[in-house]
């Protein structure tokens, strides 16, 4: 596991509540309240927010309303794109580098998904779905690529896309792919599988969704994905 200092910390902390939906979008941040949440300084917590406002996470750091930002729907298909594209490179990279404690960190990683799926929690499937992300991608070692790809989670509506009917449920035998691919050490799969997964999502979204948000036929019960 990469060492952190405090403000990669919190940064990290802020960044999986966003992408979670924990903490929602144009929810303000509070500094003290972080800081006392993290058991930190107020210090790191206004670095880790200038870090987020720059990867366009939040916006108004330089002020003490910093808020977290809202989607811009009409970029999604572009980012999409990239996603694909720089997700991909991490994927290969963390495929040269896969050693067992990834393997077992993402074996544990999914289990949780799994099990959080069954409830139909998805707030935690999101919340899950990013340490999943996060522990591929980290192990890459290409800290530029990774950081532009936060910058694109940060643009990208997760919240209405696991809302689709079945989307977790579906997202997850993904993820299971994924992780076939580096256990069976077979780079053209896992590049299939990460292909797959990340345009899924928004291909799905495109096909279910309205003016008045995503279709969610499974919203009745939290058992239904």
């Amino acid at each position: 596991m990469k060492h952190q200092t405090k403000e990669e910390m919190v940064a990290e902390y802020i960044r999986e509540g966003i992408v979670s939906g924990k903490i929602p979008r144009g929810a303000k941040l509070k500094q003290a309240d972080l800081a006392a949440t993290l058991g930190t300084s107020i210090t790191p917590v206004r670095e880790a927010i200038k870090l987020l406002e720059a990867e366009g996470f939040v916006r108004g750091a330089s002020h003490r309303g910093a808020v977290v930002a809202p989607f811009d729907m009409s970029q999604t298909e572009e980012i999409a794109d990239l996603r694909v594209m720089l997700e991909c490179k991490l994927a290969l990279a963390a495929f040269q580098n896969c050693t067992q404690e990834l393997i077992d960190d993402l074996r544990i990683i999914q289990a949780e998904i799994d099990a959080a799926v069954e409830t139909g929690d998805r707030n935690a499937v999101r919340a899950l779905n990013y340490r999943f992300h996060q522990a591929i991608y980290s192990a890459a070692k290409l800290p530029t690529t990774q950081h532009f790809v936060n910058i694109l989670w940060a643009r990208y509506p997760f919240d209405m896309i696991n809302r689709v009917d079945g989307r977790i449920d579906r997202a997850s035998h993904e993820h299971h792919d994924i992780l076939r691919g580096l256990l069976t050490r077979d780079e053209t799969a896992l590049m299939a599988a990460m292909r797959t997964h990340v345009r899924a999502g928004w291909d799905e979204f495109k096909e279910n969704y309205s003016s008045d948000g995503p279709v969610d036929r499974d919203a009745a019960g939290p058992g239904a994905a």
